[in-house]
This record gives C-alpha cells, structure tokens and sequence, in this order.
C-alpha cells in the first residue's frame, strides 16, 4: 500500500519522499518498483473533503477551485508549492533525486515536485540549472505521455505551468538554459492541443525562441506544425487523436 497522506502534513510528507527514495537508492531488486509506487503515490487525486480543506485554507501558490478545469487536486502540487515557500525542506529530497538520476521515474518525480522551486527559488550555478532543467523537460515529457496513454488529465496542472509561468514569462524562461527552453516550446507545441490550451497559441509563438536552424525551417508556426504533426504521428489511442482532430481545425 501506498503512504497514507494526511491533510496540512508537508513537512512529513516531505520526511516520507526521504525515507521513501533512501530505501530505493539501497535496494538494488526493489528501485523500479519503489520509485514507481512514489511515483504513483504523488500523483494521486486529493479525496474531494480534504481538497476542499486545503483549498479554502490560505494556500498561495494552489490554483483555487473555481479556476481547475476538472476540479481536481494532486498531491504532487501540494508538495511543490511546499517547496516553494520552505526551500531547506527539499534539500536533502534533491539530493536524493540526483543519486537517482539515471533510473525510470525519477525525472518524472523532479519535475512533479520541483518545477516551481526551479524558477521560484534562486539557484547557485549554471551547472546546476542546467542539470535541473534538462531533467525537468525530461520528466514532464514523461508524465504527459502518461496522460495520453491513459487519456487523463493528472498532469494538466504542470503544463499549465509551463505554459503560463514559465515560457510565456521571458524573465524565467532565461533561468534555464537555451536549449532546455527549446526543447520546452517544442514540447508544449506537442501537448497544447491535448491539454485544451490552443487560446494561447498566438502568444505562444509570439515567446518561441530562435532555433539556430531556423533559416533552413522557418519561423515559430513552422517549428509548431512540425512538432504537431510528428505528435500525430506518435498516438495510439483512439480518443486522444480523435481530440487532437477536433481541436486541430
């Protein structure tokens, strides 16, 4: 069975994702399927009382009801606006992380939990971003192809971050490196019209950064049609493509 989450708990939660990624870097036989219980336990819906708690209490940070989509919370926001306003909380979790680089769903982890820490919270070192921002796009690509097979929308919160506060936001898209947020435009383009947001599409195209091949492939619409069109190529899910279609007109 998965940890047990209690409401208004972040700092045992955040002792819990220690304890949790400690007994996965020390079991050889057991990483994968630890890592892909965390990885399971974080992304879990909040229980429809306990949402209603968390978000009528001053939650800064957490979407309010009335502006989600599906009206649903996951546990993996609550954590990452933890980490937000109590930075020295995550440390000893980052440190964790990065031991684990190298294994599935850890990038998938990093970036649940530490996409608003890593543009909100002042880093030390190129280095450093650049480590974080490339397993950030790596990991949101991972859990949004996670959406598509299962036709869900858990991860819906992310890319509305992404989107929203990060690549339309020229001030924070710079705190990652150039090709981190090129690689973020060409990944937004892929899920945008999954994740219903193509009312932004003009000013997305109007942030797209420039490519250094961009004389051979044209301008943001063409990286954008490009990258849609691969996209297509790729979905095996009847209902997902069928959305794609719908919302392709």
């Amino acid at each position: 069975e998965g940890f047990r989450w209690s409401v208004s708990k972040d700092s045992a939660r955040s002792i819990w994702l220690g304890l949790e990624l400690g007994a996965a870097l020390n079991s050889n036989s057991q990483r994968l399927k630890l890592l892909q219980q965390l990885f399971a336990d974080i992304a879990l819906k909040v229980d429809d009382r306990a949402r209603d708690k968390i978000l009528s209490t001053n939650n800064e940070g957490i979407a309010p009801l009335d502006e989600r989509e599906d009206g649903h919370l996951c546990f993996y926001e609550i954590l990452a606006n933890h980490y937000v306003k109590v930075p020295q909380s995550g440390r000893r979790i980052l440190e964790l992380i990065v031991q684990l680089w190298s294994q599935s769903f850890a990038a998938n982890i990093f970036a649940l939990l530490f996409h608003r820490w890593l543009f909100e919270v002042p880093l030390e070192g190129k280095e450093v971003s650049l480590r974080y921002s490339s397993a950030l796009v790596q990991g949101a690509t991972n859990v949004f192809w996670i959406d598509i097979q299962t036709n869900t929308r858990y991860f819906l919160p992310l890319y509305h971050y992404l989107l929203e506060e990060v690549a339309l936001v020229p001030d924070q898209l710079i705190k990652i490196s150039p090709q981190a947020g090129r690689n973020l435009f060409c990944l937004l383009s892929r899920f945008m019209l999954f994740y219903d947001q193509d009312h932004l599409l003009t000013s997305f195209l109007g942030h797209f950064p420039a490519f250094p091949n961009s004389f051979l492939v044209g301008g943001a619409a063409d990286y954008f049609v490009i990258e849609l069109t691969d996209q297509l190529q790729k979905l095996k899910v009847e209902p997902v493509l069928l959305h794609y279609l719908s919302r392709n007109r």
